[in-house]
């Protein structure tokens, strides 16, 4: 955790409300230029991802419960298939945004977009955190030795010796 570098906790704490703002900004601001749902999610996820090296891993697993995550990438996907299935239900064809709205397709254009851009954005905040935590809660198996941070790597001359020859190796 980050109590003994106070400097590193300060300076990233004030961090975090720009970066989630700015990963709004790209959110809403995707179908007018660049940016959109995968790349806000991105920035969200990293927001969230710097702010659990702070609080520690184990205290963001309790803020960011599986289940809740779990869920939350479900409803992305959701959305995103929702949007589609509404369009066919309103006559149009499968994501046919001018469908959504009948009476001005331009609206419908901006809500259907809207909506997709936020499923892939929950998507992919989503899935970025899963990986994260995955990664970060990994521990090596009981018959996987841990290894030894007090322990000095080998000199070149003896790696040769360190790494055992491949057997049947052509």
């Amino acid at each position: 955790m980050m109590r003994e570098k106070p400097i590193l906790r300060v300076v990233s704490k004030n961090l975090i409300p720009p970066i989630m703002l700015f990963a709004l900004y790209v959110q809403f601001h995707g179908d007018f230029g660049p940016g959109g749902g995968f790349q806000a999610g991105v920035i969200f996820a990293s927001a969230f991802i710097l702010q659990s090296l702070i609080i520690g891993v184990a205290e963001a697993r309790r803020v960011a419960r599986s289940a809740l995550v779990r869920s939350l990438l479900a409803f992305g996907g959701i959305l995103y298939i929702g949007v589609g299935f509404a369009a066919v239900a309103m006559g149009g064809n499968f994501l046919d945004y001018d469908a959504l709205d009948p009476h001005d397709p331009v609206h419908g254009q901006h809500l259907g977009i809207l909506l997709i851009e936020l499923g892939v954005g929950i998507t992919v905040a989503t899935a970025m955190i899963t990986i994260f935590f995955t990664f970060a809660g990994y521990e090596p198996l009981p018959s996987e030795p841990a290894p030894d941070p007090n322990r000095e790597a080998p000199e070149r001359e003896d790696l040769a010796q360190a790494v055992p020859p491949h057997e049947g190796r052509r």
